[in-house]
């Protein structure tokens, strides 16, 4: 494998090792985004609990109101009833039998009321019920996150304070100009640098690149190319992720192993510093 070619390889390990220290990072920064998120979510369902609750009680007082008016008026119709048995002449019984006959209708207005109320309050109940469910499980939910948010970061930042040291050790084999060339990219464009590129389409940015600079991406290596299109780091996928590797690349990688394993002997021991801690 020529010089340049043992570079890329190492640029690629190197994009690996960015990969992960990528993805911890978006897991440290979304988890406090989605508690946040989800504590929304959470305070808007509580104002609807909240509103629901209201309502139920409403519509219970309604129901109360109602079946102490019916009852009322009941106990006032049997009055009447007795009354009517005790008038002396036909002007009080008519008079009696009209007072019974407001009481009866507007009873029967109230029955139809109190009926429709019912319904009602049966319908609403299944609603809250369901809302009720809905806000216990995420409120579960949210106590949970909220309570381990803080070992979530704790343990993200030691992570990738030890990932930041195997990353160190590392780039210290991969030439200087080369790697500032990388870090360059790597401050003004999104994540990742160094991508593969696959029948000339670009996995940077899903734009085929120029015939001539293909073929000379699938030459033997003599620079380090950029994608035209979106200006990152590229490479022929099919030579350097060749599951027949060749021996000259079987060495590079022997190299970047032995690197890989200095970084992996500083990890094991900060876990135990961290465990006799």
């Amino acid at each position: 494998m020529s010089e340049i070619n043992n570079h890329i390889q190492q640029l690629v390990e190197l994009q690996r090792l960015d990969d992960d220290i990528h993805e911890l990072e978006e897991t440290r920064d979304n988890a406090p985004l989605e508690i946040r998120e989800l504590r929304a979510k959470f305070d808007a369902l509580a104002a609807r609990r909240d509103t629901a609750l209201d309502k139920m009680a409403h519509l219970q007082e309604q129901k109360k109101r109602l079946t102490n008016e019916i009852d009322d008026d009941s106990a006032r119709i049997k009055k009447s009833k007795n009354k009517m048995m005790q008038v002396g002449n036909t002007r009080e019984y008519n008079a009696v039998i009209r007072e019974m006959d407001s009481m009866e209708r507007s009873n029967r207005t109230r029955e139809e009321e109190r009926l429709t109320l019912l319904e009602a309050l049966e319908e609403h109940e299944g609603d809250l019920s369901a809302i009720e469910s809905e806000y216990g499980e995420m409120k579960k939910d949210l106590e949970a996150r909220e309570a381990n948010l803080d070992e979530i970061m704790a343990v993200s930042a030691d992570r990738l304070a030890v990932m930041a040291k195997k990353r160190s050790i590392f780039s210290e084999g991969i030439p200087a100009p080369i790697f500032r060339r990388y870090e360059f990219i790597r401050k003004r464009l999104d994540h990742p640098v160094i991508v593969p590129v696959t029948d000339g389409i670009c996995s940077g940015c899903n734009i085929a690149i120029p015939p001539q600079t293909y073929i000379d991406l699938q030459q033997a290596g003599t620079q380090i190319l950029s994608c035209p299109n979106c200006q990152r780091l590229i490479y022929w996928k099919e030579r350097f992720e060749d599951p027949e590797a060749s021996g000259a690349q079987a060495g590079a990688e022997a190299e970047i192993g032995r690197k890989a394993a200095e970084a992996e002997e500083i990890e094991e021991s900060e876990i135990s510093e961290e465990e006799s801690q």
